[in-house]
Formats: structure tokens, sequence, C-alpha cells
């Protein structure tokens, strides 16, 4: 009898502690699952974003973008109607450009909301006003050089909030790789830098933002990393090994955001593979990843100078070249074979 109400007892007190557990699974995992406040931020494209209307042209590479004080985004394309410009909302606002460009690259705006474009195949940057007037042009319309006066093939420019104007003179071959300084009114101040792997020199210096400080990021795109310096053209650090920057873009917290593709060997096995993968990135201004986000792979085909967009789905990109956020935190993204820019909407509640 002792033995047998021992393990009655024991029963009894296993069967409360099984009781106590299963209570508090109940309390606890809805709580859990209803947290709506994850960690993790999400991206989801925009479908409907831009609203192009039939007589704008919605072919060519998009090589350039940015973002106005309006929260409007300006891209620039490589054919019949180069910039156009949208609201956040997708609806068109403009366009301007047709017949003045060969090989547009990328776009910026200034702080006082001037339009800078570069035309690597024209050799020039080039200020308008929002409505398209000209009003500098750098470098000598379809000369090629490495003087004061020209360039060879650049690629982007950044203007700092005193006006001071960086031009990357990057595609061009023969050992010419450099940052050239201008004033606000366009004189020749000095150049930087050179072609080579090493701290200070560029195999593509292919794109270029500078933060509140003035201090300027560039992205050496052939060699994976981006490169620091200072206006005087002192080399402060450099970020290798994380991914292949194509377009760069700094926000008004002074975050950077960068496009392009994980790290590769430019040149390998006979063959240039560009990218193996699509992605884009936001770092602090000390290096530190805040944010990684990967983008699928689309099909163009087999040609990238002729590209199939046709089995392109929305959120595919071949080719992300630039980059930008509005005051909204959507990320915008320009891409090059599948031509066509498009809109990341920000997810960080269930």
């Amino acid at each position: 009898m002792p033995t047998s109400r021992l393990r009655r007892g024991e029963s009894r007190r296993f069967c409360l502690t099984s009781l106590m557990v299963l209570l508090a699974l109940t309390i606890t995992l809805p709580a859990l699952a209803q947290d709506d406040d994850p960690v993790v931020t999400e991206f989801d494209v925009d479908p409907s974003w831009p609203k192009r209307p039939e007589h704008v042209s919605g072919k060519g590479w998009v090589s350039g973008l940015a973002v106005d004080a309006k929260d409007q985004v300006w891209f620039f394309r490589r054919g019949p109607d180069p910039v156009q410009v949208y609201t956040a909302d997708g609806d068109f606002v403009r366009t301007w450009g047709k017949d003045q460009f060969i090989n547009p690259h990328h776009l910026r705006i200034d702080h006082e909301g001037n339009i800078w474009v570069v035309d690597f195949g024209l050799h020039v940057v080039q200020k308008f006003t929002p409505e398209g007037n000209p009003l500098m042009t750098l470098g000598v319309r379809g000369e090629k050089g490495t003087d004061e006066t020209h360039f060879n093939m650049p690629t982007d420019m950044a203007i700092t909030k005193s006006g001071d104007i960086f031009v990357t003179d990057g595609y061009g071959r023969g050992g010419t790789q450099r940052v050239v300084h201008f004033t606000k009114e366009g004189k020749f101040v000095k150049s930087f830098g050179s072609a080579g792997p090493k701290p200070g020199q560029f195999e593509i210096a292919h794109a270029i933002v500078v933060d509140s400080q003035g201090v300027l990021y560039i992205a050496d795109r052939n060699s994976g990393r981006i490169q620091i310096f200072d206006q005087d053209g002192k080399f402060l650090d450099q970020w290798s090994n994380v991914l292949m920057p194509w377009g760069l873009s700094v926000n008004k917290e002074d975050e950077l955001w960068v496009c392009g593709s994980s790290p590769h060997w430019w040149f390998r096995h006979g063959n240039y593979p560009e990218y193996k993968d699509q992605l884009f990135m936001r770092f602090s201004t000390s290096g530190r990843v805040l944010q990684t986000w990967t983008l699928p792979l689309g099909d163009i085909g087999t040609n990238k100078d002729m590209p199939d967009t046709s089995k392109l789905k929305p959120g595919e990109t071949v080719g992300a070249h630039c980059i930008a956020q509005d005051s909204k935190g959507n990320v915008y993204i320009g891409d090059i074979y599948g031509e066509r820019a498009q809109k990341f909407i920000p997810v960080s509640k269930r």
C-alpha cells in the first residue's frame, strides 16, 4: 500500500507539472507570433511605378538616378527620352534632353536643385536647370584628353555644399584614372589619382558622392572597393571585398547606399563577368554595414547590348547601376540591361 500511494502521488505531480508547461506555452507562443516590429526590414517592389505615358520612351539603359527635395525621382537613360522625372507615386512630371547625349551615365542634383549629368561618349559634364536649360559645361564636347580642360570618358560628379565639383574621369584607358576638382565657377583646381590597385589608385572610378562633412566616397568598381578621400585628395580609407560597387548615393542621415553585386574578379578565365548576382547595401560613414538586400537576377537573353526585357518580372534587375533613397525610406534602383528604374518599398511591420 505505501508503494502504491507513492506512485499515485508521483503521477499527480507529473500531470500537474505538464499542465503548467502547457499553460506557459499557451501564454508565451501567441505573444511571440504577434510581434509586429521585426528587426529585419524587407523591400517589396512597386510593380506599377513609374506610370510612364505612351509618348515617353521606355527604351535604353537607366544609368543615372537621383531624388530631389520634393521626393521627385530623376533618371538618366540611354534612349530617345534621356532625362525623365516622376513623383514618388509614379506620376509623370517631365522629360527633356532628346538628341543631346550619346552615352549617358550618372545624374546628380546639387544643393540648389540644379541637375548635373555626365556623358562619357561626349567627354563632358553638364549642369542644367530642372527644366533642361543649360548652365555650364565642363570638358570639350566630343574631344577627349587628360589636361585641365578635357576629360577621357568621365563617369560621375559630386557637388559639395560650397559648390565645388569633383569629377571621376574613369572609363578612359591607357593609364588615366583620376578625380578632377573644379571651383563652383568651373575653374580647374587640381586632379588626383592614377591607374592601379593600390590605395589612392583606381581600376575604374565609376561613381562618386560627398557626405555632409565634405568627405568623398568613390566606387572603384572593377577592384571591388569603395575608397574614401578628403577634398585635398588625401586617401583616408578603403572598404574592400564587400561588394562590386556600381552606384552610390548619400541620404540626409549621412548613410551611404550602394548597388552592385557580390565581390568577384572583373576578368577571369578569359571572360569579363560583370556580375553574378544583384544587391544593394547601406553603410555608415565609418564603413559599418547597416543593411543588405539581394535582388533577383533577371533573364534578358545572351546579348546584353540588345536585351530582351520581355521576360523580366517586377523586382528583377540585370546590371543594377544607380541607387537613391527618398524621405520616406523608399529605395530606387536604375537598371542598365533591364532598361528600367524601379521603386522598392521598405517593409518593417507584419
